[in-house]
């Protein structure tokens, strides 16, 4: 590991003219890209309630050696018993709503509990310094791009991190904002302004600070060189008027042109240059992409984020808001950032969009802007969700319906796809996030029903061994259960997604003081086997897939794809991952309330009748190892048993 004392601090550079790219990676080797990003694990967390690198007990340090308490580490392991439910419930969300203390510093104290888990990359929030007295813990509401928020540490602890994190052979993605900077300047009389017909306001100054009106100049020409670099908008490049729409908050969140020129709630929108803003051209992406001329604000992000892969070696970007976004700056962005990283030997840098909206919207993004995965597409979490849950069909690829989980990676030529493989390169799956855009209540997977935490062992076995890129959001391995429990007013819900896994003023489970770092928790033990032996298995990584007819009496004609009935679903799902000459068969039990033996199809060439395949995972471990023969039903079959609320895999 690298020294835990971070050289003195350099200061941050006031211009973009001040950025020696060249000095920053000669002599350097950069940290390769793999192979293919399917491959990987990710784990999403938020910097600000991961850790804060003062919890002991239950978790061991990156050479496997218990932590134990000291004059800095007073934060317990949680036990439910003791502590959930411990808090003052509006004291515990109004928490919610500001900064809790986590840190780069506590970050990079958990890459062994990361590594055990079987994480191979992390995604970080976003770290750069944030509007001062804002409470945008979340990193949303950039003030300097160059600067790392005090809150989370320095540049320099970022990147002792990242190095860190490479040692142990973990990538690191970086959450980055293009579509606009914090709540940096105010309109006139400092009061809201809103779109409207693309009009453009008055501005009456950049703020000192969240609570200033606007006290410095904005409009004179001129940069503001000698302001402390807490206030306005840095590096000075961004400090000319040229740099932002000013056409007030979007109001109506799907009309062209609103939602691109529009501020996004108070944080201001960055003008990214000229496009046909004709509400009758907004359908030919070809022509607006054609026809985009670049500004020089995102000129200078360029720059900008061309500096953290050089200083940091970072190995990806996630691309906050890119529905907010003309689509010929996202794709003029990604030429420039991944020409840029294969000269630092970065082969396959991953930009992966969050392009809300329905899926067809988010596969033409992709095609026509390079960007090279998306999340946040409207229909695949509640799919993912509701399937293990019983609540809605796997799919039945005998039909050209969309209504199923399944349905999103075997259709693929209704969206102009040639492989359905196609879809495991380019999208992003996860159970659990911190927006949930689109949903009015928001929750956990666990935190709708006490049922959730019984079902999460197969919501992962679907998350991690189906196509697609698999992501888990930080607290799912620990089953964290928040919800928003209100039912007459649901702003600030997604602070019910953010819980601190260091505990802090905001734990999980309505709990304070006390972390979450359980490396005994059953479902981290589960993930963790899980991700293991998913990198042993390229089939489950790299494999085509297939829903498979499943039958609970073995007759070739009670073989059929389950689906609900009367809106619930207590069966098995089983699917095939088959990759060259190995096929493996996976199956999660829907039932909570018994184990579940079934019939299921596999392929007749690589297991054909007579043939026998063995259980290789499973969560009930002591099932491992258990034989089976195929027999010659609906060309070949085999006699599977899930546990209640489980998943397994046959090979």
């Amino acid at each position: 590991m690298t020294n835990p004392d971070s050289p003195a601090l350099s200061p941050v550079e006031r211009s973009l003219a001040e950025i020696r790219l060249a000095e920053l990676t000669a002599a350097k080797t950069c940290y390769s890209s793999p192979a293919t990003w399917e491959d990987e694990v990710l784990y999403f967390l938020m910097l600000d309630r991961f850790s804060d690198c003062r919890e002991h007990g239950g978790f061991n340090d990156v050479s496997g050696a218990p932590v134990v308490a000291d004059g800095t580490r007073t934060t317990l392991l949680f036990r439910i018993e003791a502590d959930a439910n411990n808090a003052d419930w509006q004291q515990w969300f109004e928490a919610g709503r500001g900064w809790c203390g986590g840190t780069i510093a506590g970050m990079r104290d958990k890459l062994g509990y990361l590594k055990r888990l079987g994480v191979t990359a992390i995604w970080v929030s976003p770290v750069f310094r944030q509007v001062t007295g804002s409470d945008s813990y979340h990193g949303y509401g950039i003030q300097n791009f160059l600067d790392v928020d005090p809150h989370f540490g320095t540049r320099e602890e970022l990147r002792d991190f990242v190095a860190d994190a490479h040692q142990l052979g973990i990538r690191v993605i970086l959450d980055i904002i293009l579509n606009h900077a914090g709540d940096v300047f105010s309109y006139h009389d400092n009061q809201p302004y809103f779109y409207y017909q693309g009009w453009q306001w008055p501005v009456k100054g950049y703020r000192l600070n969240q609570g200033d009106a606007g006290s410095i100049p904005f409009s004179d020409g001129e940069a503001h060189l000698e302001i402390s670099m807490e206030a306005a908008i840095w590096p000075v490049e961004f400090q000319s008027e040229t740099t932002w729409t000013m056409k007030g908050e979007i109001r109506n969140w799907d009309v062209f042109p609103e939602y691109l020129q529009g501020d996004f709630c108070s944080l201001k929108d960055i003008d990214h240059g000229w496009a046909p803003d004709d509400p009758a051209e907004s359908w030919d992406l070809e022509k607006r992409i054609s026809l985009f001329r670049p500004s020089a604000a995102l000129d200078h992000l360029i720059k900008v984020y061309r500096f953290w892969m050089a200083y940091a070696d970072i190995d990806g970007f996630r691309l906050d808001t890119v529905k907010h976004m003309e689509p010929g700056a996202v794709r003029y962005f990604a030429s420039a950032i991944h020409e840029f990283a294969q000269t630092l030997g970065k082969e396959n840098f991953p930009i992966i969009g969050e392009i809300t909206g329905g899926r067809s919207y988010a596969m033409q993004i992709l095609d026509v802007t390079g960007l090279d995965a998306a999340l946040g597409i409207g229909d695949l979490p509640d799919k993912l969700e509701f399937l293990v849950k019983g609540w809605r069909s796997p799919g039945n690829p005998d039909t050209s319906e969309q209504e199923g989980y399944f349905d999103l990676f075997c259709n693929s030529l209704l969206d102009g796809k040639n492989s359905h493989q196609w879809y495991s390169k380019h999208i992003v799956t996860m159970i659990d996030d911190h927006d949930q855009v689109g949903e009015q209540r928001k929750y956990h997977f666990c935190g709708d029903s006490p049922e959730g935490r019984k079902l999460l062992k197969a919501a992962l076995g679907l998350n991690l061994a189906t196509e697609g890129i698999s992501c888990i959001y930080y607290g799912t391995e620990q089953a964290f259960n928040g919800a928003d429990p209100r039912s007459d007013d649901h702003s600030w819900g997604d602070v019910f997604l953010r819980e601190c896994m260091f505990g802090g003023p905001f734990g999980s489970l309505q709990s304070t003081g006390r972390h979450f770092f359980n490396e005994e928790h059953e479902v981290y033990r589960f993930a963790g086997r899980l991700a293991e032996f998913r990198k042993s298995e390229i089939a489950l990584r790299r494999g085509r897939q297939y829903l498979r007819k499943v039958s609970a009496t073995g007759s070739e004609d009670d073989f059929v794809y389950p689906q609900p009935v009367n809106g619930e679903m207590h069966w098995v799902v089983a699917w095939s991952r088959i990759f060259a000459e190995t096929e493996c068969l996976c199956a999660i039990n829907t039932s909570l309330e018994r184990e579940l033996t079934v019939w299921a199809v596999v392929d007749h060439q690589l297991n054909p009748p007579g043939k026998t395949m063995r259980c290789v995972f499973s969560s009930s471990p002591e099932q491992e190892g258990e034989e089976i023969k195929a027999g010659p039903v609906c060309g070949s079959a085999v006699k599977i048993t899930v546990p209640p609320g489980g998943f397994v895999i046959y090979r």
